[in-house]
C-alpha cells in the first residue's frame, strides 16, 4: 500500500470515537441488557454502540479493530520508512 493510502486509513481511524472500544456480549460478559460496545474506558466513557441483529464474533471484531488498526497501519508506515531509507528493495 501506498503512504497517501495508510494515511487515509489513520486519517478515518482519528475522526472515529476515541478508543479504546470493549465489546460486551449479553450473557458472555454481563447478566442481561442487550450487545453493545462500550467507547472510551469506565472513568471517562463515551457512548455506547448497540446492535439489534450482529454475530458476537462481527461486534468483537469491529471492536479491537478500532484499537488495533491505527498502531497496525502506523507500523506498516514505520517499517516503510526504515527500508526506504536503508536502500532495501524488494
Amino acid at each position: 500500500m501506498e503512504t497517501k493510502e495508510l494515511e487515509n486509513i489513520i486519517k478515518i481511524c482519528n475522526k472515529a470515537t476515541r478508543p479504546p472500544w470493549n465489546s460486551f456480549i449479553e450473557e458472555r460478559d454481563h447478566e442481561s441488557g442487550s450487545n453493545f460496545i462500550m467507547t472510551g474506558d469506565e472513568n471517562d466513557r463515551d457512548y455506547d454502540i448497540e446492535f439489534f441483529n450482529i454475530r458476537k464474533d462481527d461486534q468483537d471484531f469491529i471492536a479491537m479493530s478500532r484499537n488495533v488498526v491505527p498502531q497496525l497501519v502506523s507500523e506498516i508506515i514505520r517499517l516503510q520508512k526504515i527500508l526506504k531509507d536503508s536502500s532495501i528493495s524488494f
